[in-house]
């Protein structure tokens, strides 16, 4: 958790008597990255936070860990006794695996899309002086559309997704990347009971595949797919099919098409 005193934000859809689906947004992006699969599970629960407060003077202090806690309290708070539902994406993804390993019980199905668990000592190493070096270029138009881009982050939602870009704090953009690439699988997470499902894009790089590899290895209720002609980001590049594929799994166990991982 942030400082004491401090809550994370969120927002609530659907029908409040139905299993709960939380939806956990990943790094440069908010919980408008969500939009369509709110608008889709609209007879389910969602639960959808603001990992980041850009107005406080304390989002440096961001942990993956900490986040896994207080969505958790999240959930314990709002869930009683129905299914609950995990879907993460890239930082949600991590902060998603670091969640059903806290506690293993408390959730019943997770997805895990696009969660990097390769620590880099070298990149990490070089996080610092590069984002200080790259940092102004942050609010510059031009950058921001070909980084929104690599996301599948279209014109309806640009305009968010640069206010949202702009506010960061250079400490915070720090740390959020330190967390990312030294995040690795949690000693725990082999105990984790819930269904969980793998996906990585075949466009991703290979320490993501690698990543999704590993997962699918350190626990026997995990399954993998590698999503045929997609890079990071498949929940906005491609939602009709991501909505379909998320229902299918949960409500049949059906696992979407593409080449599984073993």
């Amino acid at each position: 958790m942030k400082k004491e005193g401090v809550v994370m934000h969120y927002k609530e859809y659907g029908d409040l008597h139905k299993p709960l689906i939380l939806l956990i947004h990943g790094g440069g992006v908010g919980g408008w990255m969500w939009d369509k699969q709110v608008q889709y599970f609209s007879d389910y629960h969602c639960v959808v936070p603001e990992l980041l407060d850009n107005e406080a003077n304390n989002t440096s202090d961001f942990s993956i860990e900490d986040s896994a806690k207080k969505l958790l309290t999240i959930i314990e708070e709002k869930a009683k006794n129905k299914r609950v539902i995990v879907v993460g994406f890239s930082l949600g993804a991590q902060i998603a695996i670091q969640m059903v390993s806290l506690k293993p019980q408390l959730i019943d199905f997770a997805i895990i899309n696009s969660a990097l668990v390769t620590p880099s000592p070298i990149a990490e190493k070089w996080i610092r002086p590069l984002i200080k070096l790259t940092f102004p270029l942050i609010k510059n138009k031009s950058f921001a559309k070909l980084q929104a881009k690599t996301l599948y982050v279209d014109q309806d939602y640009f305009e968010q997704y640069y206010e949202d870009s702009s506010k960061i704090k250079l400490d915070t953009l720090i740390k959020i990347l330190q967390e990312n690439m030294s995040f690795a699988i949690p000693h725990d997470f082999s105990k984790a009971q819930c269904n969980i499902l793998v996906t990585v894009g075949e466009k991703e790089k290979g320490n993501m595949k690698k990543s999704a590899l590993h997962l699918v290895n350190s626990n026997p209720n995990c399954q993998g797919v590698v999503l045929s002609n997609i890079g990071h980001g498949v929940s906005l590049a491609n939602p009709e099919f991501f909505n379909r594929f998320v229902e299918e799994w949960i409500k049949d166990g059906k696992l979407p098409e593409g080449e599984v991982i073993n």
